[in-house]
């Protein structure tokens, strides 16, 4: 069983692969079909700054990371379905490392000669990411937050909110009920609810 344990303020929330909705496919199993328009979607949004956030890094004007980051997106179409989540590795490291390859072929392009140290180069950024602020805590924070948001429209608004400030703003169940208007037990499940399809939405994507 897998676990994960993402830290948000004074909240501590455990997300589990067990017992996991098996009528809910997976967004990194959706985009294996390029005409899943909406996880594509969702992707791009879920993605993109991080994307753009590499190519910046690597001295990318905000222009052209702009740019390099809308061919990545066409290359990840292309390139999606070679990614094996059984193999060693995460999805964040291949993805980087796809998004880095690609900054240095736009780099070879405008200069028309080889980076020099170009190697060392991308596996320090693929591989150090102490000085990053993509590191663990803030890569699973923002896949959290960005897919509860964009799963808001799923759930009634009450269900929705109720969940969002116990797992994302660490209320506790008894504050939430008061202040939506619920009993505790409702409460719990609203969470409950929202996190198995939290769960199911980002399978293979926190790793």
């Amino acid at each position: 069983m897998l676990v994960s344990t993402f830290k948000f303020g004074p909240s501590i929330v455990m997300v589990s692969s067990q017992n996991m909705d098996s009528t809910s496919v997976s967004l990194l199993r959706r985009l294996s079909d390029p005409t899943e328009e909406t996880a594509w979607e969702r992707f791009v949004e879920l993605y993109t700054p991080m994307m753009f956030y590499w190519a910046r890094r690597r001295g990318i004007g905000v222009a052209d990371a702009t740019d390099l980051v809308q061919d990545v997106l066409l290359t990840l179409i292309q390139r999606i379905r070679d990614y094996d989540p059984k193999a060693p590795g995460r999805f964040r490291g291949w993805l980087r490392t796809v998004t880095v390859n690609r900054v240095t072929d736009f780099q070879r392009r405008r200069s028309h000669q080889a980076l020099t140290g170009a190697d060392s180069q991308l596996r320090t950024l693929v591989d150090d990411s102490h000085d990053s602020p993509w590191q663990e805590h803030e890569y699973r924070r923002h896949l959290i937050v960005k897919a509860l948001q964009m799963l808001q429209d799923s759930f009634e608004p009450t269900t929705w909110q109720a969940a969002y400030s116990q797992i994302i703003e660490g209320a506790q169940a008894s504050s939430v009920a008061a202040s939506c208007g619920i009993s505790i037990n409702a409460a719990y499940v609203a969470k409950s609810r929202v996190l198995d399809r939290l769960r199911s939405e980002l399978e293979g994507l926190l790793e």
